[in-house]
């Protein structure tokens, strides 16, 4: 049941969608406005939503007469929106930031690190992975949100400017080549 190929290549495909790294200029700009981020508290909120949606998401297409093998075309098209953000440096989905007290969990639990783009992908790879494999998956990056989050001022002075749009190109060329393959073979099944 627990494949490591498979674990790797949900947590680099959803490492690629968080863009957790390429976030760092936002998670900064509320640090500076804020003053404090709820590290926990947003990773908390996030890993909810998304493994909620891992488990009762597909219940949710079902409601709307949704098969996941069309989801999951419709997640590659969404996928591929966004790595072509990351390597144009182009914004289609616009992410409004507050300045409440609940902003470790919108924007950033929910749409930085949860957003739609993520939720998409994760039940786009239930069409391609075994569940028990994408919650895995989740879990590391969730680890993984954790840790840039607690230390996003350093890795904003130790990574720069460069160094995360170097960052974010690399993982939009990983994201295009992914959403490809997902379609490609999503699309012959229907």
């Amino acid at each position: 049941m627990l494949s490591l190929a498979q674990v790797i290549s949900v947590t680099l495909i959803l490492f690629s969608v968080i863009d957790i790294i390429g976030s760092v200029p936002i998670v900064l700009d509320l640090r500076k406005k804020l003053g404090h981020i709820q590290s926990g508290k947003a990773t908390l909120v996030s890993g909810v939503l998304m493994i909620a949606f891992l488990f009762f998401g597909d219940n949710l297409l079902g409601l709307f007469g949704i098969d996941v093998g069309s989801f999951a075309i419709a997640g590659s098209i969404i996928m591929f929106i966004i790595g072509m953000e990351m390597i144009l440096g182009q914004t289609f989905f616009k992410h409004e930031p507050s300045d409440s007290a609940g902003s470790s969990i919108v924007p950033i639990a929910f749409p930085l690190i949860a957003g739609a783009g993520t939720l998409t992908t994760i039940l786009s790879l239930k069409a391609e992975y075994d569940q028990f494999n994408i919650l895995v998956g989740i879990i590391i990056n969730l680890g993984f949100v954790y840790l840039v989050l607690k230390s996003s001022t350093w890795l904003g002075k130790k990574i720069g400017e460069g160094g995360i749009s170097v960052l974010r190109k690399i993982f939009g060329i990983i994201l295009l080549s992914i959403a490809i393959k997902l379609f490609k073979d999503n699309i012959v099944n229907l």
